[in-house]
């Protein structure tokens, strides 16, 4: 079994791989950060010595760099079973404020990254008859955040396609799930004073997304929604 991974060098995708090695997924796992990727890859190995991880470092906002990395899996494994879409960048800006070009920088990332690889690992799938995707959406994608304009633009594009996908693949035997953390305590918070009691946890996600895997053939969870208990910080 193979689980493709975006964004695995830290936080949520990280503890996802962590997660998915331990269930016995081989992984292919990409990311912009080729330090990062490298050391995970080591602890991976030397935990998990049975399972085959393919790396690539380079920025998935890069459709040229993502496609070939497409093609690469596809080259080293004969299928893919799991797409966990989860690399996104986040940069806070009301949209009065903002930059111009903000928003198209955090929709190559967010939207498109998922687009092309949900597209392309998906016509895999569907020659299996079975696969399952998972995206990384957020609150942002049923809430907005005014302190994160195109942020919350981008998550809710997210959540769109990843609506669309669902109705697309479900009758090719192609789970997709949305997977919405409100605060997760990632590097993103790095250096903060609130207690890590207020947030979700990177693992916390992984462990509803390993739950979601391993359901009956004919179950499907459409929306993981994992908060913290005592609201958004």
């Amino acid at each position: 079994m193979l689980a493709v991974i975006t964004g695995a060098s830290k936080g949520i995708g990280k503890a996802v791989a962590e997660a998915l090695a331990k269930e016995g997924y081989d992984l292919a796992i990409c990311a912009r950060n080729a330090k990062d990727l490298n050391e995970l890859v080591s602890e991976l190995k030397e935990q998990y010595p049975t399972i085959q991880v393919f790396q690539q470092a380079f920025d998935c906002s890069n459709r040229e760099l993502l496609l070939a990395f497409v093609d690469d899996v596809l080259e080293q494994f004969e299928t893919v079973d799991v797409l966990v879409n989860n690399v996104g960048l986040y940069i806070p800006g009301s949209i009065m404020d903002e930059e111009d070009g903000q928003l198209e920088q955090m929709i190559n990332t967010n939207l498109y990254a998922a687009y092309y690889l949900s597209k392309y690992f998906a016509g895999e799938m569907i020659e299996e008859g079975k696969g399952h995707i998972f995206n990384i959406c957020s609150t942002a994608s049923i809430k907005p955040v005014v302190a994160a304009g195109s942020y919350t633009i981008s998550k809710f594009a997210l959540m769109g396609l990843t609506k669309v996908l669902r109705e697309e693949l479900m009758h090719n035997g192609i789970k997709v799930t949305a997977v919405l953390p409100g605060s997760t305590l990632t590097d993103s918070w790095s250096g903060t004073t609130i207690p890590a009691s207020r947030f979700v946890l990177p693992e916390d996600v992984a462990s509803a997304i390993v739950n979601a895997l391993n359901m009956s053939q004919g179950a499907v969870v459409d929306e993981i929604l994992v908060r913290p208990m005592l609201g958004e910080v």
